[in-house]
């Protein structure tokens, strides 16, 4: 379709797209796209409804997206989803029922799952699968059915951002995990089993639901996260991301862009085993991100796990050193052409993601003034800085955060080198000062 200039020359009429939770800082890097001005994109939902909520009712998300794009006056050209649970199973949901290219839910559902994922890579790439055991965290004997030896991980069969997931060392911490996990696995849980009524399961998951927890062998080593795509059938990897962890090992101390850390080698068999896992489960016209571990004594690779959706925390990183964000790729899958990223045309040959972390409960005392993020960007150019806390709150009580630390803020730094964002990073978090009322357990 076509519509009139002002010189009288035809224009193609914009494309809309819908993106579940669309932030403005989100919003500023669609502007980088290639083909941006061929495109209007909407928020479909919000972020607290989507992000922030004290409980997900997934069937209610799921009505209200549906009426939403119901009362849209104008095409529906794709539904492209950047963040976890619900949206990467709400978008490509919606998408299919419009009949676009999506993924379908039970593939979805074998990365989404992690007892069910686990089950299949057995299947499919068995020589870089932990040791794991399903067990029900309502149980008082629960620990008698995990036939592994301490430490190991617990997680829930959902959750995301690392929520409710603890190392155990012995019984008491079990124990103590078994509580906290008690007390907040149905906020997740509950949501994610009526997505699992939606598709047949594996006679092996009966009873394993959303409210159950899955226990895996401890993996030390290297982390690295390929991200690429799956279109009619053409398998891609696009770019790697080295995830550095914090000196205890248990958070994610920063995210970098390109990846450093392992060799070509390597990369080729993450490469391999993620396309054979893709495969196996039949995935298809969709986004995403592995993650793996690299024991570079031993050479072994281990996957921790495999996400749906292309990484919104991805996205500025790439435009610091592409010149346009990853949501080219996944908006591409979504209106059914073939995707493309053009490599190397941005400002700068490294970014990063950085957390400034806490690690314990206390009361947000003050946060950085308006001068003090000026500052940072003065002395730090394109530096983005996304303060996650308000004054008053209690950080134990915010939601989204793994079992051992809060993010203060996040930080998105380009530089010419590794050295560099570390520089950069470390000036950034002097410039950026936290008051905190620690409060004693």
């Amino acid at each position: 379709m076509f519509t009139e200039s002002l010189h009288g020359h035809p224009l193609v009429m914009q494309k809309n797209i819908f993106i579940p939770a669309l932030t403005d800082q989100q919003r500023d890097k669609l502007d980088t796209l290639s083909n941006a001005d061929e495109l209007r994109f909407h928020s479909l939902l919000d972020y607290t409804s989507l992000i922030e909520p004290e409980t997900y009712v997934f069937q209610d998300l799921l009505d209200r997206a549906r009426k939403q794009l119901d009362e849209f006056d104008g095409s529906i050209d794709g539904i492209v989803a950047h963040w976890d649970f619900p949206t990467s199973v709400l978008a490509p949901i919606l998408a299919a029922e419009r009949g676009l290219p999506a993924p379908t839910l039970r593939s979805l559902l074998q990365c989404e799952h992690k007892a069910w994922s686990r089950i299949e890579q057995k299947k499919s790439i068995p020589e870089c699968v932990p040791g794991f055991a399903v067990f029900d965290p309502f149980d008082d004997n629960a620990l008698d059915s995990i036939d592994l030896s301490f430490p190991f991980w617990v997680k829930p069969i959902k959750s995301h951002s690392s929520q409710l997931g603890f190392e155990i060392e012995n019984a008491e911490q079990f124990a103590a995990a078994l509580e906290q996990i008690r007390a907040e696995i149905g906020r997740v849980g509950d949501a994610f089993d009526e997505v699992l009524s939606m598709v047949e399961l594996p006679p092996e998951l009966e009873g394993v639901g959303g409210n159950m927890c899955l226990a895996e062998d401890i993996i030390t080593g290297i982390q690295v996260a390929p991200e690429g795509t799956m279109f009619n059938g053409e398998y891609n990897i696009h770019e790697f991301f080295d995830m550095r962890k914090d000196d205890a090992g248990h958070s994610f101390d920063r995210l970098d862009y390109p990846a450093q850390s392992v060799p070509d080698d390597v990369q080729q068999r993450m490469i391999d085993l993620t396309e054979r896992y893709l495969r196996h489960i039949g995935f298809d016209n969709g986004c995403f991100n592995t993650e793996f571990m690299w024991d570079e004594k031993t050479g072994k690779l281990s996957l921790i796990e495999v996400n749906t959706r292309i990484s919104q925390s991805h996205s500025d990183l790439f435009v610091k050193v592409d010149g346009t964000s990853n949501h080219e790729v996944a908006i591409d899958i979504a209106l059914g052409v073939e995707p493309r990223i053009e490599k190397g045309r941005g400002r700068y040959r490294h970014a990063a993601q950085c957390h400034i972390g806490y690690y314990s409960d206390g009361i947000v005392r003050s946060v950085p003034s308006a001068d003090d993020l000026a500052r940072v960007c003065e002395e730090i150019p394109d530096t983005l800085v996304d303060i996650k806390v308000r004054v008053g709150d209690r950080l134990s009580e915010l939601p989204n955060q793994d079992g051992y630390r809060t993010v203060l803020a996040t930080l998105y730094i380009g530089a010419d080198d590794i050295g560099g964002l570390e520089k950069y990073f470390d000036r950034a978090s002097e410039l950026l000062p936290f008051g905190i009322d620690a409060i004693s357990e």
